[in-house]
């Protein structure tokens, strides 16, 4: 009868462990990250989840394994709404990044992003004007362009070797100008115009040789800083999705460790049963 109660003890005690890296991560980037707005916001939700989960897990722990009702009955109505949270997180990260992906290129490895190919919040939060400030400092304070260079022999890569380069989404929108510009490779994140004329896409005038500007106003920068949410949005979804499951189990769990602690505070032996008679009658005389 006590196998649940000792298994959902197990079972909160490893995720007690697990929480306290989770908190850690966050007070790591409170004290070491940079104080850029588009990192800022990551530190209160890891810290909060982390909190959650290890409050929960104590619960749970002490619960099962001191057949405390009270503290069993409190992990069950917390992790009920955990379990709600997590699983509405991962409808809405699917829901907002369904649309969208990078344009293969003609002898090209590194793909091109446009605005256009996004829509729907998170597109309309990354294209705000105000909010663009935000995460374009971001971009510009996270070194992403500068990093993109590479020397052989003491000179810049030819245009082969960089084409032949898988830029990420942020390094292909920001750090260059879209490939239907024309612009002539000089190197990494220096374009020339090729014969005068650019193409009459809107960012090919916005595109910059300023290492400070490059094409961060572009709608390409946009697009490719939202090809990266979605790229990291997935990978956190499926995680949470391992998440969900396991904590589903603990609950299932958890609430045959609770019916366990109610029937030894009633004295009740397990699987014992209220029915006496096959057949009561009505009536004794």
């Amino acid at each position: 009868m006590r196998t649940s109660n000792h298994l959902i003890g197990f079972l909160n005690f490893l995720t007690f462990l697990l929480s306290l890296p989770i908190i850690g991560g966050g007070v790591w980037l409170t004290n070491h990250a940079n104080t850029t707005d588009c990192l800022k916001f990551l530190q209160w939700p890891l810290i909060v989840i982390g909190v959650a989960i290890m409050v929960v897990s104590l619960a749970g722990f002490g619960g099962a394994c001191y057949r405390n009702t009270f503290l069993m009955w409190l992990y069950l109505f917390a992790m009920f709404f955990i379990i709600a949270a997590i699983l509405g997180f991962i409808i809405f990260a699917y829901a907002v990044t369904d649309k969208g992906s990078g344009r293969p290129l003609p002898n090209r490895l590194y793909l091109d992003y446009y605005l256009q190919d996004y829509s729907g919040w998170l597109r309309d939060r990354v294209a705000d004007n105000g909010y663009w400030a935000k995460i374009s400092s971001c971009v510009t304070d996270s070194n992403a362009c500068r990093k993109i260079g590479r020397t052989v022999g003491g000179l810049p890569e030819t245009i082969d070797m960089f084409y032949l380069r898988h830029l990420t989404p942020v390094e292909s929108g920001c750090c260059k100008p879209p490939t239907v510009c024309g612009y002539v490779y000089v190197n990494e994140t220096v374009w020339d115009v090729g014969g005068g004329l650019v193409g009459p896409e809107p960012d090919c005038a916005r595109w910059s040789n300023d290492q400070h500007q490059l094409c961060y106003a572009c709608d390409s920068c946009k697009a490719g800083v939202l090809a990266s949410i979605k790229k990291s949005w997935r990978k956190v979804s499926v995680i949470n999705i391992v998440v969900l499951i396991i904590l589903v189990i603990s609950y299932v769990v958890g609430y045959a460790a609770f019916r366990n602690n109610r029937r030894m505070d009633n004295d009740e032996p397990a699987g014992s049963a209220r029915m006496t008679k096959y057949k009561p009658r009505w009536f004794n005389i």
